[in-house]
């Protein structure tokens, strides 16, 4: 969510208990606007919450001109001092992928993890037990990118590609109307595109090209992984996810306003495919 709406914006997402204590909100209205000076960033999003044992990450996303360009995660313990996290590799997601169960609350904590590695010696080779430590900071980038990937999202219209190449805010989108608000095809994934790419010629004639740049919800594996609800008398459409438990997307029809938060433990619910 924008942080420059933020009051409006956790207000709409409020029905899915997404809250924050008044000095909570205080603390986030005026060090975000720091933040978005400081760094220069276009925009600066409230990423949402990872709840921990001992504290909880607060997260928050800085944008550049260009809206799909690789996004710069921060975090706070307190809402006021914010600390920039290394971008996402390969190697983090690896590493990462081993340790289960809720986060500490404490980025200098380190799990520990044992695995075998295979020792050459004098032309012999046996396995011996290592034991990996692995930062709990690191667990978090790594956590935080999954969830960016999986279930970020954006309504059809809310940005545009220009013709050579840099993704822009549409000032003049004016909101989904409510037919098109109820259909899980109105929003993308707020990511580089994957799906878009395996498509057929034929397959994306009909789409435009300056809109439909990003995947669609409705193509998602497991099919049936968003939970599409509409609140307040029709006035408010809230996607939640069912992959990403604590995920909430909400979107006012005919109005600009709309925008996701995460407020959960950053465990992902592995067992959906059985579920459904």
């Amino acid at each position: 969510m924008d942080a420059e709406n933020l009051l409006l914006s956790l207000e709409l997402a409020s029905g899915s208990g997404q809250g924050l204590s008044p000095d909570r909100r205080a603390s986030l209205l005026t060090s975000l606007l720091l933040v978005k000076r400081d760094y220069r960033y276009d925009r600066v999003l409230f990423w949402g919450r990872i709840l921990g044992l001992v504290a909880d990450y607060y997260i928050a996303q800085g944008l550049s001109e260009d809206q799909l360009a690789p996004r710069k995660t921060l975090y706070s313990l307190n809402c006021v001092e914010w600390s920039l996290l290394p971008p996402a590799t390969e190697e983090m997601m690896a590493q990462t992928s081993v340790v289960k169960g809720r986060f500490m609350g404490d980025p200098s904590h380190e799990y520990e993890h044992t695995e075998l590695q295979k020792i050459n010696e004098g032309g012999k080779v046996f396995e011996e037990e290592v034991v990996v430590q692995i930062k709990e900071e690191t667990r978090l980038v790594s956590i935080i990118d999954q969830i960016d990937k999986a279930v970020a999202i954006i309504p059809r219209g809310a940005l545009f590609k220009t013709p050579f190449g840099p993704i822009h805010v549409n000032r003049t989108f004016e909101g989904l109307s409510l037919s098109e608000a109820k259909k899980l095809s109105s929003y993308f994934h707020f990511r580089e595109p994957v799906q878009l790419k395996n498509k057929t010629l034929l397959e994306k004639a009909d789409l435009d090209p300056s809109l439909d740049f990003m995947d669609s919800l409705e193509h998602d594996i497991p099919k049936g992984s968003w939970s599409i609800q509409m609140e307040r008398g029709n006035a408010l459409v809230v996607l939640r996810s069912l992959l990403w438990p604590g995920l909430t997307f909400f979107h006012a029809p005919r109005t600009k306003n709309y925008g996701y938060i995460y407020v959960g433990t950053g465990e992902k619910n592995i067992d959906l495919p059985f579920m459904l």
